[in-house]
C-alpha cells in the first residue's frame, strides 16, 4: 500500500479530488483517508505533527511505500514557481552545532520521473531577514517544515520514503500568490495520481 502524507488540507484537496472525486469527501489534519490502493492524511504544520503523524500513519497501516507530498518554497535561483520537485537529500535546518557528530542530512531514492531533484530543508524557525540565510539554507535548493522528520520517522521504521514538492514561491521574499499555491499543489497531485495508476492500481 502507498502512504501518502500532507502538511495541510489545501496542499491535499487537489489529490483528494482527482483520485477519488467527492465519494471520500476533505481530508482534514488529523484524518486518514483509505482506499484499496492508498492511504492519505494531513499531519497538520511543523516538524512534531509531522513526527506524530507519520508515526500514527505507519502503526496503524501496511504502508509499502511513503510519499511526502505539498509545497515548498524555493531557495536557488533556477527553481521556478509551479516546478514539481524530487528531493534527493532532506535536512534539518534548526540545529545550530555544524560540529555535530550525527550530520543531519538524510539521502533519498529518487525513482519517479520527474525532470528536477534537488535538496529540502526543513525548518520550524524561519530567520525574518531574507539576506541573513542560515548555513542550511544556503546549501539546500527548497525549504519546508516537515519534510526531514516524515523521512526520519520512514527510516526508523524501515520503510521507503519518498518526498516531491510543488514549488508555491521563493524565500527571498517572492512568496507567490494563491493562485500559484494552488497551481503548483494541483500539480503535485497530477503527479501523485500517475504515479498511484502506474504503481499502485486500485484492485
Amino acid at each position: 500500500m502507498l502512504g501518502v502524507i500532507f502538511s495541510t488540507p489545501n496542499e491535499a484537496a487537489p489529490f483528494i479530488e482527482q483520485y477519488a472525486g467527492d465519494r471520500l469527501g476533505e481530508l482534514e489534519e488529523g484524518a486518514h483517508l483509505q482506499t484499496d490502493a492508498v492511504v492519505a492524511t494531513v499531519v497538520g504544520p511543523g516538524k512534531i505533527k509531522a513526527t506524530l503523524g507519520t508515526e500514527r500513519l505507519l502503526h496503524e497501516h501496511d504502508i509499502d511505500t511513503l510519499v511526502h507530498a505539498g509545497g515548498a518554497v524555493a531557495l536557488a535561483d533556477e527553481l521556478e514557481v509551479g516546478a514539481v520537485v524530487e528531493t534527493a537529500f532532506v535536512l534539518e535546518g534548526d540545529r545550530v552545532e555544524l560540529e555535530a557528530p550525527d550530520y543531519p542530512r538524510m539521502p533519498l531514492e529518487c525513482p519517479f520521473d520527474l525532470d528536477v531533484e534537488g535538496t529540502l530543508v526543513s525548518q520550524d524557525h524561519v530567520r525574518g531577514d531574507a539576506d541573513a540565510s542560515s548555513y542550511w539554507e544556503r546549501i539546500a535548493d527548497m525549504r519546508d517544515a516537515t519534510g526531514y522528520a516524515v523521512a526520519y520517522v520512514a527510516a526508523q521504521h524501515g520503510t521507503s520514503c519518498h518526498i516531491v514538492k510543488g514549488i508555491t514561491g521563493r524565500a527571498d521574499g517572492d512568496t507567490g500568490t494563491a493562485a500559484d499555491r494552488r497551481e503548483a499543489h494541483r500539480a503535485v497531485a497530477a503527479f501523485l495520481q500517475r504515479h498511484v495508476d502506474a504503481d499502485f492500481p486500485a484492485s
